[in-house]
């Protein structure tokens, strides 16, 4: 069989195989548990590029910090981004924090009901707009993010081109019941056609499919990461941490607070070794002590009690709180 999109029931029956799969078996998460479009609005920001389990906890305190629009919009920046250590994709805050004062100014707090609405607001683009306004306002406009992609091109048994896979995704929406279509797309994707080893015989889907989970199309190459090394130093004095803060201009994680470099210690055992992955690049870092003197240049001496509420980079609040400097 294959994707009925001209056979009106086929597409109906479709539709209530996948949603019945869905409340059977979808993760409990707490985006799903609201229908507050500005707690749905975060959830996809955060979701963007970063696996659900390191949202969780983030997502968590970072309502707990910023409960509403107004108290997003009122915060400062650097608040912002220490709220946001650890997810990576900086700009994606820094975004949120801007659209925030969008709505907090102009739209009395609250976030507008149409997805073409909120493209008008940084950092929202037709994916997240579509998911905020399906899932929280119930609009009939399909998602396409890479799990939606995947389905769809195993059910079609080829990989359709961008505008294609947008087009059968709104055919295949649920006009009645778009947000709850939209997310059991997503956790379809994510749960059971997965990249590598879908679990065809779960799939609520498979007798519309033409592929059962063989690949569509030639399979493609993939980028090589790249292995990288850094030496770190740890610098103490009473109750504070040196500290050093990155350029504006950095491309990266610009302003953010890190432990600053220092010559590699061949002789000497690292007080810790990591490893962290950013974008493309997976690192190795050592950490070792470094003298007060050596490195203050282009450094600030910051309290511990303080450290955890300004807005250090993934790699540096791991090293902290694996060295139990951090809570």
């Amino acid at each position: 069989m294959s994707l009925p999109l001209q056979d009106a029931a086929a597409l109906r029956r479709l539709r209530r195989q996948l949603l019945r799969w869905y409340a059977a078996n979808r993760r409990d998460l707490p985006w799903r548990e609201t229908r507050d479009p500005y707690r749905i609005w975060v959830s996809e920001i955060m979701l963007q590029q970063t696996r659900v389990a390191a949202v969780l906890e983030h997502y968590r305190q970072f309502l707990l910090r910023f409960p509403t629009v107004y108290d997003l919009a009122a915060a400062r920046e650097a608040e912002v981004l220490a709220a946001w250590s650890g997810l990576g994709y900086y700009r994606r805050a820094r975004m949120l924090h801007r659209a925030a004062k969008v709505v907090a100014r102009e739209y009395a707090g609250a976030l507008p009901q149409s997805a073409l609405a909120l493209r008008e607001l940084p950092g929202i683009g037709r994916y997240t707009a579509n998911a905020i306004a399906s899932i929280a306002f119930a609009e009939p406009v399909a998602v396409v993010d890479g799990n939606v992609e995947r389905v769809l091109g195993r059910l079609l048994g080829r990989s359709p081109g961008s505008a294609e896979v947008w087009e059968r995704a709104e055919r295949l929406l649920d006009p009645e019941r778009p947000g709850d279509f939209n997310q059991a797309m997503m956790e379809l994707g994510a749960t059971v056609c997965s990249p590598s080893s879908p679990a065809c015989g779960r799939c609520p889907l498979r007798r519309s499919c033409s592929t059962k989970g063989r690949e569509t199309a030639a399979g493609k190459l993939q980028s090589k990461r790249l292995q990288r090394s850094a030496v770190l130093g740890l610098a103490l004095r009473g109750e504070s941490i040196l500290l050093r803060r990155r350029s504006k201009c950095e491309s990266l994680m610009p302003g953010m607070w890190e432990l600053p470099p220092v010559a590699a210690r061949l002789r000497k055992k690292p007080l810790l070794t990591v490893k962290h992955s950013i974008t493309q690049t997976d690192w190795t870092v050592r950490v070792f002590p470094a003298s007060q003197s050596a490195s203050l240049r282009g450094g600030r001496w910051i309290r511990l009690a303080e450290v955890s509420r300004q807005p250090l980079t993934g790699l540096t609040r791991k090293v902290l709180r694996k060295l139990e400097l951090l809570p």
